[in-house]
């Protein structure tokens, strides 16, 4: 719907403007734009009654405008000019009065953006998509903008506000005798006021002019409760704590991570409930699977199946509970390192490092053939190869919990070496992790630039096995010279409390995995080495340290598994379930 000859932005401004001090010449505006839209569906003369009306109330806005302009500047100036006011309170008024300033120039500007985009929509082609998403585009970047200043403007307005209401309590106190009680309160207020502005973020403005930040429309909405009326204290209280929700255009929920008052003990109820649902349900449904004679983490999963998003969906922080359960895999791995004394590492390392590259290997060449008969593309089919090579550890590990191992002289009983395995999938995971970004711009690129991307890729996996040694290397100097005195030193403090123990062994699990994480290999594989690292002290030492652990182990067990029953739908496992089961068994199959 093209206009041409549509009167421009700066054209109008300056038709607009140039009436401050002339009525006598609106008509002549009034008749060139109606000349400019006759013939467009309306009715000359409602238009010009229109036109004439909306272009003098404008005018006389705009004179206003100016006018209240020049004695905000009268009064800033008479402010300055005062000596009976404090420095600070002199400060305070002339910050107020360029407050209304800004209002008052924002506002002026919204009328000529809305000209603005007014005058693009009519210039554009209501056929073309595109032209009419990059006009949207502009306008939600506009309003925007408009919105980010009026919440700081807002915010602004909230401190002047609470600086005038402070004046006003300094001059009551000044007019009265204050008990020594009232003074001591009164100076602690003020510390707490002065604590709080020290310690406060300004991470809103630190952070609306960093590269990559984008402004987004989000809601904010309080926790839905049957009894509205019986509830309002209760939210306005949330309401003051920034316990709320926000949910954005794309249907994602934020719940708050760090307030602006940290003065103030918060805590987020959803994820406490969820917790607690999630240990209550999980009890009934571990029972039934052990009556029925099947592993409990399968309850533990229904668990999560029946509170998710397929079932109940009562679980409002999934991705705290995930976060959460990451922990029992963490200390799952570290029980099955202390499973693994260094005689045992000897018997299976060779078959644990070749077994998963060769199934990998294998696995994606099966991948590939069959990529190339479903005319796959070959990215594609060595992501979906790889992905289906690895394992869960924490689910084979549990599996395996209770089995009977081989005891004999020079025996290697198989959990040994599927365990071994599964932590070398973890490492091998952390490497596709790193080399897929690569895999994935070499699946697009020219032939010219494959070889460089192979390159990059050489180089990648080279920098994951200069890290897999240095790692070693670490275990190596920690079992040498730093864990036998580490723990003699624990054992020595935890003598009738265990609680120096089981935080002396946690701390030295993170801080290997965090030694793997900063490496770039998985921190599964640091979980794994800290128990093997702590298995070389002996049994004794062994069981000692799984009696305190286990019970860790086994709660956040729990919530891994009922956080992998969150992202399972029975609906789509029953449409889908032909094709399911025909691609499990091609799967296992081939592995």
């Amino acid at each position: 719907m093209k206009v041409p000859g549509f009167i421009s932005l700066w054209t109008m401004t300056a038709l607009l403007c140039g009436q401050l001090g002339n009525g006598a010449e609106h008509e002549d505006v009034v008749k060139h734009a109606i000349k400019l839209h006759r013939g467009k569906g309306a009715v000359i003369t409602q238009r010009k009654q229109w036109v004439m009306e909306s272009c003098r109330k404008l005018s006389g806005l705009l004179r206003q405008k100016n006018v209240v302009l020049n004695k905000l500047k009268t009064a800033i100036r008479a402010v300055e000019k005062d000596a009976g006011l404090s420095d600070e309170e002199k400060l305070f008024q002339v910050h107020t009065f360029e407050i209304f300033q800004k209002e008052l120039n924002e506002s002026e500007n919204s009328v000529f953006q809305a000209i603005h985009g007014l005058q693009r929509a009519l210039q554009g082609d209501y056929k073309d998509v595109v032209n009419m998403k990059e006009s949207s585009r502009q306008r939600l970047e506009a309003l925007r903008e408009a919105a980010i200043k009026e919440e700081m403007e807002y915010v602004e307005l909230l401190a002047a506000e609470k600086h005038q209401v402070e004046a006003l309590k300094n001059m009551q106190h000044q007019n009265k005798s204050l008990s020594m009680l009232d003074e001591i309160l009164e100076d602690v207020r003020k510390a707490a006021d002065r604590l709080e502005e020290e310690i406060e973020e300004h991470a809103f403005d630190d952070n609306k002019s960093v590269r990559g930040v984008n402004f987004e429309a989000v809601l904010r909405v309080e926790e839905d409760e049957a009894n509205s009326k019986r509830n309002a204290s209760k939210r306005e209280v949330e309401d003051d704590l920034g316990l709320s929700m926000l949910i954005d255009s794309q249907n994602n929920q934020y719940i708050l991570t760090k307030p602006r008052d940290s003065t103030i003990p918060r805590a987020n109820h959803h994820f406490i409930k969820d917790i607690v649902t999630i240990g209550m349900l999980s009890l009934p449904c571990g029972w039934l699977c052990t009556m029925i004679g099947l592993p409990t983490m399968f309850g533990y999963i229904i668990c999560g199946v029946l509170l998710g998003p397929s079932g109940l969906n009562s679980i409002k922080s999934i991705v705290q509970v995930e976060t959460l359960g990451e922990f029992g895999v963490f200390f799952t791995l570290f029980l099955v390192g202390l499973e693994f004394s260094p005689e045992r590492l000897r018997k299976v390392w060779k078959i644990s490092l070749q077994g998963p590259c060769y199934m990998t290997v294998l696995m994606i060449a099966f991948g590939l053939l069959w990529g190339h008969l479903l005319q796959i593309r070959p990215t594609q089919s060595v992501f979906i190869s790889t992905c289906l090579s690895l394992s869960s550890t924490p689910l084979v590990s549990r599996f395996l919990a209770g089995t009977v191992r081989g005891d004999k002289e020079g025996d290697i009983d198989y959990s040994s070496v599927l365990l071994g395995m599964l932590v070398m999938q973890d490492v091998q995971l952390g490497l596709f992790i790193a080399v897929m970004p690569t895999l994935i711009q070499a699946g697009v690129s020219t032939h010219s630039s494959i070889f460089k991307e192979i390159l990059r890729i050489l180089i990648l996996i080279g920098q994951i096995l200069f890290s897999l040694a240095a790692v070693f290397l670490i275990c190596l100097v920690i079992k040498t010279y730093l864990i036998g005195p580490y723990y003699r030193k624990l054992h020595a403090e935890s003598k009738g409390n265990k609680e120096i123990l089981i935080l002396g062994i946690s701390a030295f699990i993170f801080l290997m995995l965090t030694i793997t994480e900063l490496l770039d290999v998985s921190m599964e594989l640091g979980c794994f080495l800290a128990g093997a690292l702590i298995s070389s002290q002996g049994h004794m030492v062994t069981e000692e340290i799984m009696a305190c652990i286990e019970p860790i182990r086994d709660f956040l067990a729990i919530i891994f598994f009922a956080s992998i029953g969150l992202h399972v739908f029975p609906t789509f496992v029953i449409y889908e379930l032909t094709v399911l089961l025909f691609l499990t068994l091609s799967v296992v199959i081939m592995k």
